[in-house]
């Protein structure tokens, strides 16, 4: 079955972000000055005071925690079958916040501590693309 919902489009500066994700490898950027990790992807540190070009790509644990959420109870278009859903912000434990969606947990508020310990879930949703999503750690 042919996946019927909206695909990202890499630039160059996401490209290693999605083939690293392709490869089941979470990749952010560390500055080398500051020593930062940082997402969402970009050519330069985004610490203030820094604003340093001196950065490079890196595999990290693909670990962290539940920051905050929302449950959608509607989608909408190629969604509307996947509601309710959740939607999350995830403190990696390098420190950057990820926008995702949460995966093998109830869209229950109860089942959604704040701290929810979590891992990443790499939803290789054809051959070309995998999305990165996270699981409570089983």
């Amino acid at each position: 079955m042919a996946y019927e919902k909206a695909l990202p489009q890499p630039t160059p500066e996401t490209q290693e972000f999605w083939d690293g994700l392709k490869r089941h490898e979470l990749r952010i950027q560390r500055c080398q000055d500051c020593d930062q990790f940082y997402f969402f992807p970009r050519p330069f540190c985004p610490a203030e005071g820094c604003r340093s070009l001196n950065v490079e790509w890196e595999t990290v644990s693909g670990k962290g925690k539940l920051h905050t959420y929302v449950i959608s109870e509607r989608g909408f278009g190629p969604w509307a079958d996947d509601a309710p859903y959740v939607i999350a912000v995830v403190e990696l434990d390098e420190g950057p916040r990820m926008l995702t969606n949460l995966v093998g947990v109830e869209p229950d508020p109860k089942q959604l501590p704040a701290d929810l310990p979590l891992e990443i879930f790499y939803d290789d949703v054809t051959d070309e693309v995998t999305l990165p999503k996270f699981q409570p750690v089983s």
